[in-house]
């Protein structure tokens, strides 16, 4: 009913026709006027299938009749936007392609609607759905690349930059420091006052930011501006004296590490992801090599998948081969296509050789894991929580290293992940599966920034019951311990509601547990516990005293 979305000089990755060939452009309207008057009108629609079939056609309008379509420029944005918001996913991610569409046809034409229309592609950076983040991106790529750099510049620093979601911090980052790289230093720090004085104190911000993506970015940022010859002077005129210390610090810090590359990059390398990966399966075809890590010394060879539920204590992951074999795969699609093949086979044991594929990747080939992740995150969910206890335990042990190298990589996942393998395996009642699932949670926490798991795990303890349950509130103590000196209001916001809930009557081991985390809390809180407690039904106020007199 509607045609994939294209830009005619870039084709769009995770697009909407998938790996499969695109359709022959849009063919011109023999009435343009009429076309973008009922364009409008069907996007009005209650009918989702209209409003899709409306999209389409502005899609063809800006790719054959511009002068058409730029009287009505405004009117056509606002109604975008309002789609771009719309609850429908598949209507929501092609009002963000047809957005796209619209900056690599329209470019500088757009200038005027940069603003509105990035703010609202911005805030869809922190929706849950995979394919919808991806149009986001590609949209947003087309627009930095068309539209004036001076408003993309603003837009970012208006739209993204300080907004509460963390991925949507580092959407406007990536795009930002990409954008910076294109206008360059001179350009940047020279140019317009309006720019200039705006966009050291955002960069400054965003290296301090206390998400690990944004402030890798911001640090790019930080770095790249600071070979400007006023560079001292400029941070000394535009950054508040308590920031001051710091941005400079940070600047010393990168200088002495050489970080010095791309800053378009993903804020990760390589050579920062330790550990050890398993021997590639010998079933995928490779194409071109490219440089990988150099393998763990202390790893061993690979153990078979039948008796990793008796093997004795080992370093982490040492059950795999780190040896790679065979070059590299450099085409998303077919990564995708031969992994998909393997760990969706009948055959459990070339399911393991996928699992087995995946951490090699992992360490070998990072970038590509990364860039596939949501899909290939969706195949790996599938393994942890199938039938075959072969197949899931197995898995259990993979994502333990995998966490080890992927480390904050992950939290776009976490969602999904989390429930995956908590749901059952922490009420298992074979012991291996139990010891792996709570394996896997303990190098989340040592790996990832807690602020991350702090939600999901709050809100499986609230969910769960039995083992599972008590597991997961002693984990959210830990995280309260280690999370409130930095990061006070997300602890009370989010493991507070969980503490109101469990106090009462309760068994054993879950009062256990409660009692941990009240002591946790009451530890980081002092009495502001109990004020915060005084805002809630008596009877939680009445619960909590009690149970802070059997911890005194």
């Amino acid at each position: 009913m509607f045609q994939t979305c294209v830009c005619a000089d870039e084709p769009a990755q995770g697009s909407l026709s998938g790996p499969q060939r695109d359709p022959p452009g849009p063919q011109p309207f023999p009435k343009p006027e009429l076309a973008m008057t009922q364009s409008l009108t069907l996007i009005s629609s209650e009918n989702w299938q209209e409003k899709m079939e409306g999209l389409t056609v502005l899609r063809s309008l800006a790719q054959n009749h511009e002068d058409t379509l730029l009287p009505r420029l405004r009117d056509v944005c606002l109604a975008l936007v309002q789609e771009v918001k719309n609850l429908r996913s598949g209507v929501s991610r092609v009002a963000v392609c047809t957005l796209g569409v619209l900056y690599c046809h329209l470019q500088r034409a757009m200038d005027k609607e940069v603003e509105t229309t990035a703010r609202a592609l911005l805030h869809k950076a922190a929706e849950s759905n995979a394919f919808i983040r991806e149009e986001v991106d590609a949209a947003l790529g087309h627009m930095v690349r068309h539209c004036t750099p001076a408003r993309c510049i603003n837009a970012f620093l208006d739209g993204g930059l300080s907004h509460l979601s963390a991925a949507v911090r580092k959407c406007a980052a990536q795009h930002l420091a990409d954008l910076l790289e294109r206008v360059g230093v001179a350009r940047l720090l020279s140019g317009g006052k309006d720019v200039t004085d705006r966009i050291l104190p955002a960069v400054v911000k965003l290296a301090l930011d206390s998400s690990p993506e944004p402030r890798s970015f911001g640090r790019r940022m930080l770095l790249f501006l600071s070979s400007h010859r006023d560079f001292d002077s400029l941070l000394e005129k535009n950054i508040p004296t308590k920031d001051l210390s710091a941005a400079r610090k940070a600047v010393s810090g990168l200088k002495a590490k050489g970080q010095g590359q791309g800053l378009g990059e993903t804020p990760q390398t390589p050579a920062s992801l330790p550990g050890s990966g398993t021997a590639r399966a010998s079933t995928l075809q490779r194409k071109l090599p490219k440089p990988t890590i150099a393998p763990s010394p202390t790893t061993t060879t690979t153990a078979t998948p039948t008796n990793t539920a008796t093997t004795t204590p080992r370093e982490p992951n040492s059950k795999y081969s780190s040896k790679p074999q065979g070059p590299i795969i450099e085409d998303k699609a077919e990564y995708i296509r031969q992994l998909t093949a393997l760990l969706e086979s009948k055959d459990f044991r070339e399911r393991i050789k996928g699992l087995d594929q995946l951490v090699a990747d992992c360490q070998h080939n990072p970038s590509m894991v990364i860039r596939s992740l949501f899909p290939v995150f969706d195949l790996f969910r599938d393994r942890l929580q199938e039938s075959n206890r072969k197949v899931n335990l197995y898995a259990l042990e993979a994502l333990q290293g995998m966490v080890r190298l992927l480390k904050d990589n992950l939290s776009g996942v976490l969602n999904h992940l989390v429930p995956a393998i908590v749901d059952n395996h922490l009420n298992s009642k074979n012991r291996a599966v139990y010891s792996a699932a709570t394996g896997a949670l303990c190098e989340l926490v040592l790996n990832l920034d807690n602020s991350l798991l702090l939600e999901p795990f709050c809100f499986k303890a609230r969910v769960l019951s039995g083992q599972a349950k008590v597991d997961l509130i002693e984990k959210v103590a830990e995280l309260v311990t280690e999370l409130y000196p930095r990061r006070p209001q997300l602890v009370e916001q989010k493991a507070l509601p969980l503490l109101w809930g469990l106090l009462g009557p309760s068994s054993g081991s879950v009062h256990r547990a409660t009692t941990s985390l009240c002591r946790a809390l009451h530890n980081q809180m002092g009495p502001g516990l109990r004020q915060s407690a005084a805002s809630q039904p008596p009877s939680v106020g009445k619960d909590l005293n009690q149970l802070l007199r059997t911890m005194s």
